[in-house]
């Protein structure tokens, strides 16, 4: 007779069928541990199985209305004839999808990702007043929908103790690095270059890079899509921008090569709510590949930073001192190593997934 196996299944309406932390870390996980595990995606790839785990396409949406009503209903459907006893979900605006299946008897888990109600004051399509209002509305809506479900799984801890409030079961899965991409980084690897991974937006620090760079001498690997072509346009303008090597958007696996062969990694974003208490994923990989890293000094990324001694914490629109912290690693090839090294052991005693897998799998446990 087969042994029974507890079903999973996690979906989504905005993230790729591959996502880092949905598919690779979280979904990974649970069929390594022994559970059946769906995922439903929106992507018009179609079905598959891959690594064990069933795909499962609900198909693509044309435009972000179509998403939010079509695409969300077709998840839904989808997500009813998986069948699972435990549900996962990674959007805002599924929740209501979600309560349904709670009401079908299911349990239900909401796994936040960001502070959405502080990320929207970083919209620059937002006036303050118009981004104060709907943050006032979605921590509300947030609020009562998450006091219906069944746990809720956050990124940091500032997400948790908000989430706190309204559901007793909550656990911190930090999205840390997963230690097997990084087993083949060196010191020796490492060029003349620094980088930068992730969206390129003027919230996250591009315009105080390029400054920066006037007077830095390497090369910038800008590794990432623009918020707009009229972002891009202004990029152009200035002097620093000579010293860009614009990459674009890059696989998994040309990412970690950037990341490895670097010598420093900016995360100079500005000091906005959404960033200040956010563990940026982006400084945990730099850490791992060995690379040292120049960061915006937020408090909680001062703790991380310069409490491992792996990188210079800077104030994000000091310009002059990005460019000396910069300068500083690229021409101290011993001190660089160093903070390098130190990142490395760090991430592998504390900030790694295969820690934070645990915390999830016994979350898992107490919901059965």
């Amino acid at each position: 007779m087969e042994e029974f196996r507890f079903k999973v299944c996690h979906f989504t309406s905005a993230h790729p069928r591959y996502d880092i932390r949905i598919f690779v870390k979280e979904c990974k996980s649970l069929s390594a541990a022994g559970y059946d595990v769906t995922l439903v995606v929106a992507d018009g790839k179609g079905n598959e199985i891959n690594s064990g785990i069933k795909i499962i396409d609900a198909g693509k949406s044309r435009g972000r209305l179509a998403r939010m009503t079509i695409t969300v209903w077709n998840l839904y459907k989808k997500a009813v004839d998986a069948n699972a006893d435990i549900y996962h979900f990674h959007d805002p605006e599924l929740m209501v999808v979600a309560w349904f299946l709670k009401l079908k008897g299911k349990k239900v888990i909401y796994d936040v990702h960001e502070d959405l109600p502080r990320q929207l004051f970083a919209k620059a399509y937002l006036n303050k007043t118009v981004a104060g209002l709907l943050s006032f509305i979605m921590e509300r809506v947030e609020n009562f929908f998450s006091s219906h479900f069944s746990g809720i799984v956050t990124v940091t801890p500032f997400i948790r103790k908000r989430f706190i409030k309204s559901n007793t079961k909550v656990e911190i899965v930090c999205n840390f690095p997963l230690l097997s991409e990084f087993s083949f980084t060196s010191a020796t690897d490492k060029q003349n270059e620094i980088c930068y991974v992730g969206s390129i937006t003027e919230e996250r620090g591009v315009i105080y890079m390029l400054r920066a760079m006037e007077t830095i001498n390497s090369t910038l690997n800008l590794a990432g899509t623009f918020g707009t072509n009229e972002l891009r346009e202004k990029c152009e303008q200035f002097p620093g921008w000579k010293k860009v090597n614009e990459l674009g958007f890059l696989n998994r696996t040309d990412i970690l090569k950037i990341i490895s062969q670097s010598r420093v990694g900016l995360a100079v974003l500005k000091n906005l709510p959404s960033y200040v208490d956010a563990y940026p994923i982006k400084i945990f990989e730099y850490m791992a590949a060995g690379v040292p890293v120049v960061a915006s000094d937020f408090p909680l990324w001062k703790e991380i930073v310069e409490g491992n001694n792996c990188g210079v914490c800077v104030a994000p629109d000091d310009t002059k001192a990005i460019a000396d912290a910069v300068n500083k690693l690229l021409s101290n090839e011993s001190l660089a190593q160093q903070m390098g090294a130190n990142g490395k052991k760090a991430i592998k005693e504390k900030y790694n997934w295969e820690a934070e897998s645990r915390n999830l799998l016994s979350f898992y446990a107490k919901l059965q």
